[in-house]
């Protein structure tokens, strides 16, 4: 079954998970009425923003929360989350992690975000996580990363390599750079010959404003569908088997030389 992937595109209220979690709440309501699909992306850092310096105050702790309120969501409309990424307290720390849940309300991966991104300072509030995002939906092999991954082509690689299929970008991307945002996704789609689904936020926050522009590209580096910068959702339906006719016809993975790089 070819998936059909919904990116609710949100305007973030700064440091404010309350109202956070009640508008994703809606705006997940609204989506599976309207657009029926089998897995729903939300943005990076979703019930926070970017409030670094309060992430002791406001964090999720475990990501209890946020993981209890997705899965709830998804055993309730039977709907599959690539839950955007929240700030996890543990052991002391804050991770900005990304959470998958499936349709039966299960956690099946969390990925933490590996750079980060030092001109907005993270490395200040944040540690780097440790493994892959790599895991499964409804047999689909795919990755999550988040933001500043992508500037990353060799961790991308990494996780293509084993099989992804389906690249899951979430991100608080900024307006400034958004020429950066289209081209790099469009890249990794074309390198890596899959699908490139991107989540990004809208609006603005004290320090920054924010680009939208969420997109989900095909593996030939076609752009399907592109939100503008206003908060909303954009809906596409993935054709898996496009993936591997793409890699036939064009067999990159075969022709690698990685013991030359």
């Amino acid at each position: 079954m070819n998936p059909v992937i919904t990116c609710i595109q949100l305007d973030i209220k700064f440091g404010d998970p309350v109202f956070n979690y009640e508008q994703a709440e809606k705006k997940i309501s609204q989506v599976i009425l309207s657009e029926n699909p089998t897995i729903i992306v939300l943005p990076e850092l979703w019930t926070t923003g970017y409030d670094l310096t309060r992430l002791d105050e406001i964090g999720d702790s475990s990501g209890k929360t946020t993981t209890r309120f997705l899965s709830e969501l998804a055993k309730k409309h039977r709907v599959h989350f690539v839950g955007g990424s929240i700030a996890k307290k543990q052991d002391n720390s804050v991770t900005n992690t990304m959470l998958i849940i499936n349709n039966k309300g299960e956690l099946v991966q969390e990925y933490s975000k590996l750079h980060l991104f030092k001109l907005m300072d993270e490395h200040h509030h944040l540690i780097s996580g440790q493994t892959k995002g790599l895991f499964e939906l409804d047999g689909v092999k795919s990755a999550g990363v988040i933001c500043y991954d992508i500037r990353f082509p060799e961790w991308i690689r990494a996780h293509t390599t084993q099989g992804a299929e389906i690249l899951y970008v979430v991100a608080e991307w900024p307006l400034p750079r958004l020429h950066h945002w289209k081209s790099l996704l469009i890249s990794r789609a074309i390198e890596n010959q899959c699908y490139v689904v991107a989540c990004n936020r809208a609006g603005s926050d004290p320090n920054n404003e924010f680009a939208g522009h969420s997109m989900i590209i095909d593996p030939w580096g076609e752009i399907l569908i592109e939100a503008d910068e206003k908060p909303g959702f954009i809906t596409a339906e993935l054709e898996i088997e496009k993936v591997k006719s793409v890699r036939k016809q064009i067999p990159i993975f075969d022709d690698r030389l990685p013991e030359f790089y």
